[in-house]
């Protein structure tokens, strides 16, 4: 029984002395009554203003760990043949490299009008889609060993208020080389690293455009977001301070958002079911092995998507049915856009060449050391991926 009640209990007769003055002041009934009302009504609404807040706080936390369940059971669908077939067809090889990769392939530095251009040009094309993607520009300083720098990161969403998401990721700044001596007017375009995945995410979505569009209206759970990151490379030697700046950035503000707004429980992180990170592609006969063991099941569903375009005739210089995607090898962890998100818990699928191409952080990563076949067939296996994935 708590304090409020015990102070309205009847004394004992002759308990006179257990009150101070208790024999001086004597109280009308009437008034005893209501005053004893009055603390009734307090002790109600006190209480019910506790049960309700125990209540959200209960709903919140099933709300989490109901999404948490959603999450790791989720299923991909099952494409029809025809369905694959039509996905694939609509993914352009022209398109990819001379619309959405061209104006990619400049210096790139963060803080630069060329890194000012290349977000432009994402916008830009995200911006013409039928789909309704809600692009946002993420700026912000951060000390480098050059000084202050601003950084850029871009944002879209298809649909902001959906529960859950999927994440597809790469990163568009390009590293800071000193040119080679026989060549002092080359700059370094790193267009494995990653103008190509960039490229390759912009085609994705205009490819399944009218699809996207469709998942956005039926205000599906889970919807796709696009992250392009700036800041990846490190200005002089890769440390924890001087590498990853976009992507520490964004892990950190999505770890303090609410989501829904309002939400005191869950925030924009806990919302992403799997981050998928694009890097260093474009070379010839690439190698993607699985980095972890909890996105394994995610990883299998790229080997089956492989080798089915690869029975249907779908895939172009590819040789056998299984040349990209490999569980039996594994060549030890790789820093890289992810790590943020990792390491505050985040499903990871790292979509990465390894081991490196020959010509990594190098002036020979240029586009005569591409391979347009294999970016074509690659953008093709991620555009069954997404569309079973998303439900579509």
């Amino acid at each position: 029984m708590s304090k409020s009640s015990r102070r309205y209990k009847s004394a004992p007769a002759n308990s006179c002395s257990a009150l101070p003055v208790c024999g001086q002041v004597r109280m009308p009934r009437p008034r005893m009554l209501l005053c004893c009302l009055c603390g009734v009504l307090t002790v109600t609404l006190l209480l019910g203003i506790y049960l309700s807040n125990d209540t959200g706080d209960i709903n919140s936390r099933v709300h989490t760990a109901g999404m948490t369940r959603e999450k790791l059971s989720h299923k991909p669908s099952k494409s029809s043949t025809a369905q694959v077939q039509r996905l694939v067809s609509q993914v352009d090889r022209m398109r990819l490299w001379e619309t959405h990769l061209r104006p990619i392939l400049i210096q790139r530095l963060p803080g630069t009008p060329g890194s000012q251009a290349v977000r432009q040009h994402i916008s830009t094309q995200l911006s013409a889609l039928s789909a309704p993607w809600s692009v946002e520009i993420d700026s912000f300083p951060s000390p480098t060993p050059r000084g202050l720098v601003t950084f850029s990161n871009v944002l879209a969403v298809l649909d902001p208020q959906a529960p859950r998401r999927l994440l597809l990721a790469c990163h568009y700044d390009s590293k800071a080389l000193p040119p080679a001596p026989e060549s002092p007017q080359q700059v370094f375009l790193g267009v494995s690293d990653s103008a190509i995945p960039c490229a390759m995410i912009l085609e994705l979505v205009t490819a399944l455009d009218v699809q996207l569009k469709a998942l956005a209206q039926q205000k599906s759970p889970v919807t796709l977001q696009l992250v392009f990151f700036d800041g990846e490379e490190a200005f002089e030697e890769w440390t924890a301070t001087d590498s990853l700046y976009g992507s520490r950035h964004l892990a950190e503000h999505m770890s303090r958002t609410p989501h829904p707004p309002g939400s005191s429980q869950n925030t924009l992180l806990q919302a992403v079911d799997l981050f998928v990170l694009l890097d260093l592609i474009g070379a010839a006969d690439p190698l993607f092995v699985n980095h972890f063991d909890n996105t394994a099941r995610w990883f299998d569903r790229l080997i089956v998507a492989e080798k089915r375009l690869h029975k249907l005739g779908l895939l172009s210089s590819h040789p056998s049915e299984q040349s990209y995607f490999r569980k039996d090898i594994y060549l030890g962890p790789v820093q890289d856009d992810h790590i943020p998100f990792l390491q505050r818990g985040v499903p990871v699928l790292h979509f990465i060449a390894t081991p490196f191409p020959y010509f990594w952080h190098t002036m020979e990563d240029t586009e005569q050391n591409m391979h347009p076949p294999t970016v074509e067939n690659l953008t093709k296996i991620l555009a069954v991926f997404l569309a079973e994935y998303l439900g579509f």
